[in-house]
């Protein structure tokens, strides 16, 4: 992944980018929101930090909009539940009651996403390096890049192919993406 390549044409194409963040901030933003960057978000992060309209500001002092934002996937899931759209089988039974706890309990076992730019996202964690970015508006979960570098030549320096078949699995969100429950394999 060729990331410095890709902050190169971002900054080429106007996309503000300030100072990477160091080790401490990282750490910081980790510590106070709760997750781990992954590796991909983490070397973005540590070379530059792309700010304006619909990026995270992940040194900001108001946290409220970075905690909305990391709680959106989730909470768009759990709306297409509450409208009675899903409820994968792999749950077990759907209850008669206490619909939204129940789904926001299984929701606790999936990684948590990362916000990259508007409703893109990054699984939280270590995984290896090349994890797929994913567009999550509910339900409605795709891929918008084979990795990072990939999705941001994609969003924003023109690239328009399709995206590469993705074999990085991140568990629940890639189910989503290919429309399989687990209780079906």
């Amino acid at each position: 992944m060729d990331l410095d390549g890709v902050l190169a044409g971002l900054d080429a194409a106007g996309v503000w980018l300030d100072p990477g963040l160091s080790a401490d901030e990282l750490a910081d933003v980790e510590r106070r929101f709760g997750f781990t960057f992954c590796a991909d978000h983490r070397d973005l992060l540590t070379l530059a930090v792309p700010v304006g309209d619909h990026w995270p500001d992940w040194l900001d002092d108001d946290e409220s909009p970075l905690r909305a934002r990391l709680a959106w996937p989730v909470d768009s899931v759990v709306a297409d539940v509450l409208a009675g759209d899903f409820w994968p089988a792999s749950w077990g039974p759907r209850p008669a009651d206490d619909l939204e706890a129940q789904a926001r309990r299984q929701l606790e076992q999936v990684p948590t996403m990362v916000p990259v730019y508007s409703h893109r996202y990054l699984p939280s964690g270590t995984a290896a390096p090349g994890v797929p970015v994913f567009s999550i508006y509910g339900t409605d979960v795709i891929h918008y890049g084979s990795d990072l570098a990939d999705y941001l030549e994609r969003e924003f320096l023109g690239r328009s192919s399709r995206v590469p078949d993705v074999s990085l699995r991140v568990p629940f969100w890639s189910d989503l993406v290919d429309s399989v429950d687990p209780a079906d394999r």
